[in-house]
């Protein structure tokens, strides 16, 4: 294929290769213009052998927290808080570390209430309250909730969205007040792809969870928050 240019009274054939080179510049434009290909999530537990995501309930409090973040930070593990809005704000600043930190923040209702025990709008009203205190906080609202209790419906399910997280391994920290109980029950018991329940509030919860993290990578386990592990 050729094309001509007309000049004055003259014609002039140009060379074929200007056409394949104007191609070539447009086949360029359009590769750059494209949308890059999405890659598809990966779940942590297709890196690593041995992963697990340690969470924490009815937090945040203050002195425990704040220890227990310095603890996680000198390790280098991220962790989940599931919130209680009536815990939060007085605590700011602990929620602005966290988030500085890069560990997960998600919704544990604004009073720990029983989800399924009362009607849609108060239900609503809790969760919306508290990821709306969150999210002033940390400019992020949160996609994750922890129920009370455990406690979900289909209704709920309908209604919110968000994703709702249980657990797998429950440390029962808030009743035994136990490090050593605690510590050795999790690393007798966890599995890869857990999810560890415990509880920020307590001293001996946040001794625990700190030995609970030396021991387990020392074993081999990677600590990720409940998102890596794609629960949805």
């Amino acid at each position: 294929m050729q094309i001509f240019y007309k000049y004055k009274d003259g014609l002039f054939k140009a060379f074929p290769v200007l056409l394949t080179l104007v191609l070539t510049v447009m086949a360029a434009v359009m590769l750059m213009n494209a949308e890059p290909k999405k890659e598809e999530s990966v779940p942590a537990v297709a890196y690593y052998e041995k992963v697990v995501a340690l969470t924490f309930d009815d937090g945040p409090g203050y002195k425990t927290t704040m220890t227990l973040l310095d603890g996680l930070k000198e390790r280098d593990v991220h962790a989940t808080f599931f919130l209680l809005g009536q815990q939060i704000e007085e605590r700011k600043e602990v929620i602005e570390r966290m988030h500085e930190d890069g560990h997960l923040i998600g919704n544990h209702t604004y009073s720990h209430i029983q989800l399924d025990t009362v009607n849609i709008v108060c239900a609503l009203d809790e969760i919306e309250k508290t990821n709306q205190i969150i999210e002033e906080i940390t400019g992020e609202k949160p996609k994750y909730i922890r129920p009370p209790y455990g406690s979900w419906s289909d209704t709920l399910e309908e209604e919110i969205d968000m994703t709702p997280v249980l657990w797998t391994v429950d440390t029962s920290d808030w009743n035994t007040r136990d490090v050593n109980r605690i510590v050795n029950y999790v690393v007798n018991e966890v599995e890869s792809g857990d999810i560890i329940l415990m509880h920020d509030i307590y001293d001996t919860s946040v001794a625990a969870a700190l030995e609970i993290v030396d021991q387990l990578k020392s074993r081999g386990f990677v600590f990720v928050t409940v998102d890596e592990l794609l629960i949805e």
